[in-house]
């Protein structure tokens, strides 16, 4: 397939876009290249024939457009989409624009092209998406695809937005869609303003480890080459206009993942002191989650996909990463809010 791949300079769609490649399929990466986008998180499939690189905005329609119109794809993987929490927080207005308004864009851009080749049967469009907008759990409980969307930040409410707009164009239109809703991501390429990476990047700097509160906010945590998998088997072998959720079945509390990261630092980069002792704790972020689970048994049930990397493993493989690729995180420490504390102006 030729694959349209959104936001593919990013740390999802970067992972999907090597994946894709590494799978047969030619891919088109289209990508603003906004504050979190890096180009060399492609760079080793940047050479090839079945690799193109568009630089457009999802909310331009006239440009993409242009992209339909010059590569015919067979299907599109959307991806692109402001998604820090904290940023949204002090200034949601971009994750407005970008996650609501550009995805209407797209989803036009896609329909016009769709009808224009006589509505292709093989034709999909993908939208990926977060747990976050079931909002928050308690101490039991799991997000099925039918939990009720409750979001409780900006960022989680424009993407519920937006998977509310790819639905209805589904069932308005009949756009041929497949939907996903992920739990947190991590692993190799994360930009360096979430919870692992910066975890990671102040311990070897000897700076503070923030954690949120308590941190006994509880997450999901899924590998993100994992994540890549699971997207394009729904890709495939998904079940026109039905959502599945994809999580890493490997719940743990925050500052357990701090701790755990902490341990494997001690050993792969010692010090005379252990790394836990930097560990501070901090304010809490307005509106922070309690804890998010997803229930995978739709996406193991149907298409047979269940992840491979424990969070032991994964932790180790994106601890292991970090130490040998100074040069990538180095290159983005310039970069507007890294190394800062955001959301905090609430």
């Amino acid at each position: 397939m030729k694959l349209l791949v959104t936001g593919g300079a990013g740390f999802i769609g970067s992972a999907v876009v090597r994946a894709a490649i590494a799978q047969g399929h030619a891919v088109v990466n289209l990508d603003a290249l906004t504050y979190a986008a890096c180009l060399d998180n492609v760079a080793s499939v940047a050479d090839r024939p079945d690799y193109r690189f568009e630089h457009a905005d999802i909310r331009d329609r006239a440009a993409l457009d242009a992209v339909f119109a010059r590569h015919a794809p067979d299907a599109v993987m959307h991806l692109a989409a402001e998604s820090h929490v904290d940023r949204s927080i002090d200034g949601p207005g971009t994750f407005i624009e970008t996650n609501i308004t550009g995805t209407y864009h797209l989803l036009e851009a896609a329909r016009a092209y769709w009808t224009a080749q006589n509505k292709p049967e093989g034709f999909r469009f993908h939208h990926i998406s977060t747990d976050e907008v079931f909002g928050s759990l308690g101490d039991t409980g799991q997000f099925t695809e039918t939990t009720p969307y409750d979001p409780r930040s900006p960022y989680s409410a424009s993407k519920a937005a937006s998977d509310h707009l790819v639905r209805a164009w589904h069932e308005t239109y009949g756009l041929p869609i497949v939907m996903t809703n992920c739990s947190n991501n991590y692993g190799p390429y994360h930009f360096p303003e979430k919870l692992i990476p910066v975890v990671i990047l102040n311990a070897l700097a000897g700076k503070e480890i923030p954690v949120y509160g308590a941190g006994l906010n509880v997450r999901d945590w899924l590998y993100v080459e994992d994540h890549a998998d699971a997207l394009l088997t729904v890709l495939q072998k998904g079940t026109l206009g039905r959502s599945y959720n994809i999580g890493g079945e490997n719940e743990a509390r925050n500052i357990d993942i701090v701790q755990m990261i902490c341990t494997i630092l001690d050993t792969k980069r010692p010090k005379e002191t252990p790394y836990a002792e930097q560990i501070t704790f901090v304010a809490d972020r307005p509106g922070h989650d309690l804890r998010y689970a997803i229930d995978p048994t739709r996406i193991a049930s149907e298409l047979g996909w269940r992840p491979s990397v424990t969070l032991e493993q994964g932790l180790e493989k994106t601890v292991t990463w970090y130490l040998e690729n100074e040069a990538w995180w180095r290159a983005l420490q310039d970069r507007d809010g890294v190394g800062q504390r955001l959301g905090a102006r609430a």
